[in-house]
């Protein structure tokens, strides 16, 4: 089960991550390579080449939490794509746990509205 509150931004680290790292060394990575702030609260998710483990990554008010899946048949529909670093939205994260593509051409459009008229 995974709960995570809304309005929260969700980080990909596009590619392959070496899962032996940690809290450490993936804070480093989301500093350094992704040239983002490891203490904003925002989750950063990593995922390793083989496509069956996922880490999240994210601060919450005095210390790092650091999730855990490995998947044991099956994988992670990890996007393919340029750049370093692509932002989703909370129900893209849940696609991806789920093992869903992140790219629901199905799905309903998210609509936002400033009135009720």
């Amino acid at each position: 089960m995974w709960f995570h509150p809304t309005g929260l931004k969700v980080y990909l680290s596009l590619g392959h991550t070496d899962m032996r790292k940690s809290i450490d060394g993936l804070s480093i990575l989301v500093s350094n390579h992704l040239k983002e702030d490891p203490f904003s609260g925002h989750l950063y998710v990593f995922c390793n080449r083989k496509h069956t483990i996922l880490k999240l990554l994210y601060w919450e008010n005095n210390g790092f939490c650091l999730w855990h899946k490995r998947l044991e048949k099956h994988r992670f529909r990890w996007p393919v794509e340029p750049g370093d670093v692509k932002e989703i939205s909370n129900r893209e994260l849940d696609w991806l746990i789920s093992g869903l593509n992140i790219n629901q051409v199905d799905a309903h459009e998210t609509l936002f509205y400033s009135s009720v008229y």
